[in-house]
């Protein structure tokens, strides 16, 4: 077993980046030795802050270091670019969300990745916090009964006007991608596969090119029908940002405190203690290591992070024409050793 730290780089030097650097400053198997960014002056400060070696273009970082893995926290335009680049030359991947702006960009991901036979993981927070992690386990158990209803709030006030979130052509889309990718990939793991959406998009506030609200509508397969509020223009001050309403009891996961209740029962359950964004980058930096190490199976499959970018490609077509749209079956080759 190789005890060594794995010698990580990465290749953005942005506000993402902050979280991914500072999680795996605190595990003793990481040690990120370069970061790259096409700002100079950026890569220079973020690479002094971190004492490692600075770099304005990643692939000369990833000929000159030696890297095992790299964290990609670029504009989303960038991803699918830098993603190939790596995994033809053997370095695993931890990938921002989205996974790619665009399917046919996932699909070609997904097949380096089988022919290559690395790890790749979208960063999906979400399912490293614990709160969400011990609803799965609830949800599963069935004291909830049969789920039939779900609910996700994702809206703050935000200004996005000086942000490249707000760039089509950079970010893909504007807060349903941005946002709406966590929730798509939530939904998928609390609840299962999503059959049908339906999106549409609220009065404009901010004098951005993309949509700033955004109001999704699903069913998974298993016939779970939800809503998912996205906004960068309103605040809903809810305890919750998740509600799951079952045949027998509802669970709340929130952003202090998370609980569940039995329809039988007068008192909530308490099962966790809130939203802690640090923890959750943590989680996700050992959880993707001990992958790389191959000690763990990835939680997050390249699949979940295809997924996602389907499940809103779909959910933005549907709301150019103001319809249902039905998710057809993949590829068959896509979920080959997936």
């Amino acid at each position: 077993m190789n005890r060594e730290p794995c010698r990580l780089g990465v290749v953005g030097c942005g506000r993402c980046a902050q979280d991914h650097l500072q999680a795996y400053q605190h595990l003793d198997e990481a040690r990120v030795v370069a970061v790259a960014d096409i700002n100079e002056r950026q890569a220079r400060s973020v690479a002094s802050q971190f004492d490692c070696k600075p770099y304005t273009d990643y692939r000369v970082m990833l000929e000159a270091e030696r890297l095992e893995a790299i964290s990609v926290c670029t504009p989303p335009v960038t991803h699918a670019e830098i993603m190939l680049y790596a995994l033809s030359r053997g370095v695993h991947v931890l990938c921002e969300k989205p996974l790619t702006i665009h399917l046919a960009d996932a699909k070609k991901v997904l097949q380096v990745v089988q022919q290559e036979k690395l790890v790749l993981m979208m960063a999906s927070k979400f399912r490293f916090v614990d709160d969400i992690v011990k609803a799965k386990g609830t949800i599963d158990s069935g004291i909830l009964g049969r789920v039939i209803l779900f609910e996700n709030v994702f809206c703050s006030r935000v200004d996005m006007r000086d942000r490249w979130n707000s760039r089509r052509e950079i970010a893909g889309g504007g807060v349903l991608f941005d946002n709406g990718t966590h929730s798509v990939d939530i939904v998928r793991f609390l609840v299962g596969p999503i059959a049908t959406v339906q999106a549409q998009h609220g009065i404009q506030v901010q004098e951005i090119e993309v949509e700033d609200t955004s109001r999704l509508y699903f069913q998974s397969t298993t016939g779970v029908m939800g809503t998912i509020d996205l906004s960068w223009s309103i605040h809903k001050d809810n305890d919750s940002y998740i509600n799951i309403f079952g045949t027998e009891g509802t669970l709340l996961i929130g952003w202090r405190e998370s609980k569940y209740r039995q329809h039988e029962k007068l008192n909530w359950v308490v099962f966790g203690e809130g939203y802690n964004k640090q923890k959750a980058f943590l989680n996700q930096a050992r959880h993707f290591l001990r992958c790389v190490r191959r000690q763990e199976i990835p939680i997050v499959t390249p699949l979940d992070g295809l997924e996602s970018v389907r499940v809103i490609e779909a959910a933005y077509r549907s709301s150019a024409v103001n319809k249902w749209m039905e998710l057809e079956p993949l590829d068959a080759e896509v979920f080959n050793d997936q």
